[in-house]
């Protein structure tokens, strides 16, 4: 009997592996059968009754599903009016699988009926409500809305669901019935009722057009100026979509200011208390707030100095300075002031972070490493200890840092340290998989695996993908020899005093490269004494201790291509939805010769944006491989033909560009350069700088950033197509006339790489000029300030302007 006992209990444990394995690698069907073994070995375990339930509902199989549930339910022997939470969680998890069966009525009943039974009575209003509102019983619904408003008047959620309610809202099945005022009447109540509400009195400014927008908005702000709010411009920053709306704020804001510094009132006219003086300072705040974001950074600065000036103590105000520099693109000053906002209180964590990363966007690695290492764990380096703690923010600016710098061994150790993490939280889940059972935390347990199924979809690892992605096409294109690494700028190019002050940089250079190493050096054996005990319990999956991330072997890799592709599946699994994930594609195989996977990425690409420039720069280059392949199979070259005509409707390549060129005549982005969020590789293998411009190449950093990939859509593929058209491609691509958008930083700085990275051949005339006329409209932006002859390498590391993809996301 003993060895029969023992014998059931080894195959219930080899079964129970088997079931987290399905589970594991989500082979649900697999899954449901070895939960069905299980529940026939273990009737009597509420383990096995549940797994078999989740099954079925993973594999939305919902009848079964609540079938097994209710059966299990009615197992468990709890009084009607007793509170068990495990019970409670049974309660929820059934009826979760009803709404997600469109069993809207049952689900209400069923709700309504174990109600008391169950802990989470905010949890039930809501469901009530959703349910009541999806079968069309809107005044019922109203009144659920109206009691959870009660409960909660900051969530904007409850009010919407009230709006549908009372079919005031055009959102949902239901047509408004309501007029604008009536809805204004409803949050009118609604303020009255809650008078320290804030959610009542900001969501008709949402609504409110013209002068009943001005009424709103002037009671709305005085309100919070008077008791310093310094959250109030991020929660109006919504509403700057609208033109209007905006000048009614600029217009209010500015006569606040203007009649707080003669008489400490809002308004001239008025009687009675007057306001704080830290009033003043909170509209003054808030101006230069509103002016970054409209890009008029000059007057930004203005008040946010006078408003330092008047209070030099407030973290908020040097914060704020230093993000209208980050945004000028002044990354030097903006990493001062961020230093001397976390000056003021070393204590700050977060104020510390933000230090830290505006540190590693002016390539301050070193010194940003010291600026987290307040924080960290003693004994150990803070680079170890924040990728110990998984902190992806940090390591996503490193990659972006080294690449700037060119350091593509360090870039990609920290990419394969991000997938790690992700890797690793992957692997964490597999302990959950009986742990949920046994404590009935169902719902949280079926979230975690849906959440698990796109992880990587997560900006994190998109971030640190792309640049893993850039950087080994980078390294196809251009590989690192064993001796040395390949030198950035053309020294053929340089005349003998300009050679003679490179060679003189490069030796502080490599002095202060071998001072680095040492330090490294000394580091990394710190590091193995301190987590040897720690790797030795590390395992991978199937072989032993994790392989050692080496900068040096990483960036001289064999296979540059096959690795992009290990960081391209997950997102083309699961990123699929964003154009960069498909013309990243087209960049791969674009190299590896593979027409059909590329005519696959650029249709995949041209369903998403089809006038994205990114997007054109890949279709040039597609149709011109293609003509230049003449021995493709027949079969091929047929579906491409059609393919091709479909997008090109039969137009030859300059007159598709001059259509491009005609269709996007206002956009700089258009007619020169990128795609908004990456970066595409260039049709040379190496990029020339323009001589006499070598000082400029290294402000800008051209030649050492992943960022002189970027290739044109518009002026530079007429170049590309047709050398001969220099002259007019350079007048395109420089042009700052008034009918041009987007004269902002990113885009003018995008136009300064090009015409030094030899996108458009020697134009070294043309850029002096046209840095010229930007130095005059962005007089505060470090990459367009005159070239300084001697500056040393720390400086050239501060003026470094941050590349395309930090701008792309901050201004």
């Amino acid at each position: 009997m003993n060895l029969f006992v023992k014998d059931f209990v080894m195959m219930s444990r080899a079964m129970s592996n088997e079931e987290k394995g399905h589970i594991q690698m989500r082979d649900l069907e697999g899954y449901r059968e070895t939960r069905y073994q299980l529940l026939q070995l273990r009737p009597t375990q509420r383990a096995s009754w549940i797994g078999y339930a989740i099954a079925y509902h993973l594999l939305k199989d919902y009848d079964m599903a609540l079938k097994l549930l209710e059966e299990f339910r009615q197992t468990q022997q709890v009084p009607p009016n007793k509170i068990d939470y495990e019970y409670s969680e049974l309660i929820l998890y059934q009826n979760q699988v009803m709404r997600e069966a469109d069993l809207f009525q049952e689900s209400l009943e069923h709700i309504e009926t174990y109600e008391k039974q169950i802990c989470d009575k905010l949890l039930v209003e809501e469901i009530k409500g959703e349910m009541l509102l999806k079968l069309g019983r809107l005044k019922e619904a109203s009144e659920v809305f109206k009691n959870l408003i009660d409960r909660n008047a900051e969530n904007w959620c409850y009010y919407e669901g009230l709006e549908k309610a009372l079919q005031l809202s055009s959102i949902g099945p239901f047509l408004p019935h309501g007029t604008l005022e009536e809805r204004l009447q409803i949050y009118e109540e609604i303020s009255k009722q809650h008078p320290r509400a804030i959610s009542p009195r900001r969501l008709p400014l949402n609504l409110a057009p013209g002068e009943k927008f001005r009424e709103l908005m002037d009671k709305f702000l005085r309100i919070n100026f008077s008791k310093g709010c310094p959250p109030l411009f991020t929660t109006l920053k919504s509403l700057y979509y609208n033109t209007e709306k905006i000048s009614i704020i600029q217009e209010l804001v500015t006569n606040y200011e203007a009649s707080l510094k003669t008489c400490d009132f809002f308004s001239p006219y008025e009687n009675g208390e007057k306001e704080p003086p830290t009033t003043l300072l909170w509209v003054q705040y808030f101006l230069a707030q509103h002016f970054d974001k409209l890009g008029h950074y000059s007057l930004a600065l203005d008040y946010i100095n006078a408003a330092i000036a008047g209070t030099p103590t407030l973290i908020e105000l040097f914060y704020m300075k230093a993000k209208i520099y980050k945004h000028i693109g002044n990354l030097k000053e903006a990493v001062k002031w961020m230093d001397e906002a976390q000056s003021l209180d070393t204590a700050d964590r977060f104020i510390n972070s933000k230090c830290a990363k505006y540190m590693l966007r002016a390539n301050m690695i070193k010194e940003a490493e010291e600026m987290c290492s307040k924080f960290t764990r003693e004994g150990t380096s803070a680079m170890e200890n924040l990728n110990e703690m998984q902190c992806m923010w940090f390591q996503t600016e490193c990659i972006s840092a080294y690449q700037r710098l060119g350091r593509y061994g360090d870039a990609l150790k920290k990419c394969h340290e991000v997938e790690r993490h992700f890797f690793e939280i992957t692997d964490d889940q597999f302990d959950f998989h009986t742990y949920c059972m046994r404590k009935m935390t169902l719902r949280a347990y079926v979230d975690l695996l849906r959440l698990e199924d796109i992880l990587r979809r997560h900006a994190f690892y998109f971030k640190a993908a792309r640049s893993a992605i850039e950087i080994y096409l980078k390294l196809y294109d251009n590989p690192l020899t064993s001796e040395s690494k390949q030198q950035e700028i053309n020294s053929e190019n340089l005349s003998a005093k300009e050679l003679k002050k490179m060679l003189s940089k490069q030796r502080r250079a490599q002095k202060k490269a071998k001072l680095e190493e040492e330090r490294k050096h000394a580091e990394r054996e710190r590091q193995q004494k301190n987590q040897k005990k720690k790797r030795d319990e590390e395992e991978e999956e199937g072989s032993g201790l994790k392989e050692e991330l080496i900068p040096e072997k990483l960036e001289r890799i064999e296979n540059p291509l096959e690795e992009a592709i290990k960081f391209l599946i997950p997102l083309k699994n699961l990123v699929a939805d964003n154009i960069d994930t498909h013309l990243l594609a087209f960049e791969i195989y674009f190299r590896k010769g593979k027409f059909l996977l590329m005519l696959q990425s650029v249709k995949r690409a041209f369903a998403i944006n089809s006038n994205n420039p990114w997007l054109h720069e890949c279709l040039i280059k597609f149709s011109k491989s293609v003509s230049n392949h003449s021995n493709l199979p027949d079969i091929v070259s047929k579906v491409l033909s059609q393919e091709m005509q479909k997008i090109f409707v039969n137009k030859d390549l300059e007159s598709f560009n001059e259509d491009f060129l005609r269709h996007n005549a206002t956009s700089l982005q258009h007619l020169l350069s990128e795609a908004l969020l990456c970066s595409v590789l260039p049709f040379t293998s190496t990029p020339i700088v323009v001589p006499g411009c070598q000082e400029d190449a290294i402000k800008l950093g051209v030649g050492k950033r992943h960022c002189t990939w970027l290739t044109s859509s518009g002026a530079k593929m007429m170049y590309f197509l047709d050398k001969s058209r220099q002259e007019k491609a350079i007048a395109i691509a420089t042009r700052l006339d008034e009918t041009i958008k987007d004269k902002n930083v990113k885009t003018l700085i995008k136009v300064s790489e090009a015409l030094l990275d030899g996108s458009f051949g020697n134009c070294n005339s043309q850029y002096e000029e046209y840095r010229m006329a930007c130095h005059n409209l962005l007089p505060f932006t470090s990459a367009f300030l005159p070239v300084v002859n001697e500056v040393d390498s720390h400086d050239v590391a501060l003026n470094h302007t941050a590349n395309y993809d930090v701008l792309a996301n901050e201004i």
